[in-house]
């Protein structure tokens, strides 16, 4: 581009990779690549985004799956007129063959920009810049080759967990299974607006938490142990041994004083009443401490970020479950929280800013489920309070 686009072609120096070479490289096939690079400079001048709220467009059957986008310059870069975004709904653990990437690449060269994001903070794929035309048979190329949609809009978004068993020694619960299973049994949910705001879905297979999901999710699952932690006492003395401060590093960093370090001994010693699997002592010590082996879930409510109000960690709704297909539990709860949502939420209100509004007590009622110490944020700060 050159002088075209001298302020966007800073981008392209330095160390890291760059979203602006690889839009050249797009735009040596599509003009629409091209328009986008341009659009891009433009905005970087006038300081403000030269894109408008599409609203929603979709292909038969659908009313998610297609993010609308809209140049508000069509006339100045006719290629991107209309932009429209796909989220095509990954497989779970983002497990792919070479085949079926070629083949998503293969339709998205014929109908689309070239542009892709490996993956959408849902977790999508996400297939960046269609024209309103190629909506429906790109749609129907995808289903070809095995692909649905994603979630977009006032609806369930698409579920998401980690790589789970598949990869890692820490996951106390079947993440991949668990996501597909919700997938499939929540079609009508993922790809037909009818709530008031958007509802996510992600499961971690240990409390590391690597999809973020009690950052991110209105529902979370987290894997978790109901017995106590495994310690094997002549590997903690290998730590020892090796330079590691045990009684620093990890028993002065255990957030609830449930370790003690018994140094005569040379020992790690567990309060097990006390621990609230963090999974701390295990990543400072992964040889020597490992979960329990009662492994179920722990399910939470709310998280988000600020849009309405402000962000919000999801807080603890079921402090143990055992998660075993069908699963039938984890629907049934969903299907009232959703109810009850629906309900009485307000347009672009979460389920978490809901409980909020009216209460958790009020919420707990409606889905049925007794409060427990453990849904409780903080002490009540007022002792002059009576019933």
């Amino acid at each position: 581009m050159g002088k075209e686009t001298p302020m966007a072609d800073e981008l392209e120096k330095g160390p890291w990779p760059s979203f602006i070479k690889e839009i050249k490289r797009a735009a040596e096939k599509h003009p629409s690549a091209n328009d986008l690079l341009k659009v891009v400079e433009r905005s970087y001048k006038d300081k403000v985004t030269h894109w408008k709220h599409g609203g929603i467009v979709g292909v038969t059957g659908y009313g998610g799956g297609v993010i609308g986008r809209y140049s508000d310059v069509p006339e100045e870069f006719p290629s991107v007129a209309a932009f429209h975004t796909f989220r095509v709904n990954h497989p779970s653990g983002w497990f792919y063959t070479t085949k079926k990437l070629r083949q998503i690449c293969d339709v998205w060269e014929k109908y689309g920009s070239g542009l892709t994001n490996f993956h959408g903070s849902t977790g999508d794929i996400i297939l960046l810049g269609s024209p309103t035309e190629n909506l429906q048979p790109c749609f129907d190329a995808l289903s070809g080759i095995g692909f649905d949609l994603g979630g977009s809009g006032s609806v369930l978004r698409t579920p998401t967990g980690c790589v789970g068993p598949a990869r890692c020694e820490w996951s106390c619960i079947d993440t991949l299974n668990v996501i597909y299973d919700l997938t499939m049994e929540f079609q009508d949910e993922l790809h037909r607006p009818r709530w008031p705001y958007k509802f996510k879905i992600k499961a971690s297979g240990c409390p590391n938490d690597c999809v973020a999901a009690i950052a991110r999710a209105d529902f979370t699952i987290i894997g978790t142990w109901r017995d106590s932690l495994r310690i094997d006492q002549d590997a903690v003395r290998e730590y020892a041994e090796g330079g590691l401060n045990v009684e620093k590093l990890v028993v002065g960093k255990c957030p609830t004083g449930a370790l003690e370090w018994d140094e005569k001994a040379r020992e790690l010693k567990l309060k097990p009443q006390d621990c609230v699997r963090c999974m701390h002592c295990i990543n400072k010590m992964p040889k020597a401490v490992r979960p329990g082996l009662d492994h179920g879930a722990t399910i939470l409510i709310g998280g988000k970020a600020p849009i309405l109000k402000g962000a919000n960690l999801s807080w603890v709704l079921i402090p143990f479950i055992k998660l075993e297909p069908p699963y039938t539990e984890i629907k049934d709860l969903l299907l009232k929280i959703w109810d009850w949502w629906d309900e009485h939420g307000r347009t672009r209100e979460r389920v978490a800013e809901l409980i909020q509004r009216l209460g958790l007590k009020t919420f707990l009622r409606a889905v049925g489920i007794k409060p427990v110490p453990q849904m409780v944020n903080q002490p009540r700060a007022n002792p002059y309070v009576f019933f």
